[in-house]
């Protein structure tokens, strides 16, 4: 069986759709373009290949990487958003999208992904600030950087604007130099909170809004986090990455 790709064509700019989908074709791949009310996850369960892709931004990816550990196929990650900090952390040139299809035949890597109540997130879960202007915009964020989150880590308590928990480290420029380290890590603004590989966070709220690969979501409190390591197999092109 050949590749699969869904292509997301709201994702970032929204532009080069066509070029995308002429490149796919020429290498023999199946592709279908996201429309609204499509269910990823089951367009991708449907699918009859034996690799599947997503040509999106971070919040396009985690339906189709989930339907991938389920069937145990290959991922192919192609950066076709506004930031695509999961394929910037793969290596992949994030302004070449149509380079990275070469990963369809490309060298497997097994990568970690994490679980937010049994929710897969490739990169981190943020609760507080950041995630009240993923709902809200920038005039409630004022009002979240002004409270405390009062939150609990494995029971311990917790006040913080913002906590961030990272499927693996992150650096201080916001990348990743791993992403096979099997550990999750946690941050407030003051720095690193902790390591480990599961984590349950709470609240005296029954819901905690937050941001999941920079997509809106709300969550029952509490949150159990936990990691799955190397439960992804990652495809990416041969040879030389960008970093």
């Amino acid at each position: 069986m050949g590749g699969w790709l869904l292509v997301n064509p709201r994702s970032g700019e929204g532009s080069g759709v066509e070029e995308l989908l002429a490149a796919a074709a020429a290498q023999g791949l199946e592709t279908h373009v996201l429309q609204k009310g499509d269910d990823a996850e089951a367009l991708a369960h449907e699918a009859q290949a034996g690799v599947l892709g997503v040509a999106g931004g971070d919040g396009s990816l985690a339906p189709v990487a989930q339907t991938a550990i389920d069937r145990d196929l290959p991922f192919v990650c192609v950066p076709f958003g506004t930031r695509n900090h999961f394929a910037r952390d793969l290596g992949l040139d994030r302004d070449d999208p149509v380079g990275a299809l070469a990963g369809f035949e490309g060298t497997e890597r097994r990568v970690d992904v994490g679980r937010a109540n049994e929710r897969l997130f490739l990169n981190n879960v943020s609760i507080g600030a950041y995630a009240v202007l993923v709902h809200a915009g920038g005039r409630r964020v004022l009002d979240a950087l002004r409270l405390r989150q009062r939150l609990t880590v494995d029971g311990e308590p917790l006040r913080t604007r913002v906590l961030l928990v990272g499927n693996n480290a992150y650096t201080l420029t916001g990348s990743r130099e791993r992403l096979d380290e099997g550990l999750l890590h946690l941050y407030t603004p003051a720095g690193e909170l902790r390591t480990a590989p599961r984590v349950v966070v709470g609240a005296q709220r029954k819901q905690l809004r937050a941001a999941i690969d920079g997509e809106d979501v709300v969550l029952p409190a509490p949150i159990e986090f936990a990691i799955e390591p190397q439960a992804l197999r990652v495809l990416v092109p041969r040879g030389p990455v960008a970093q």
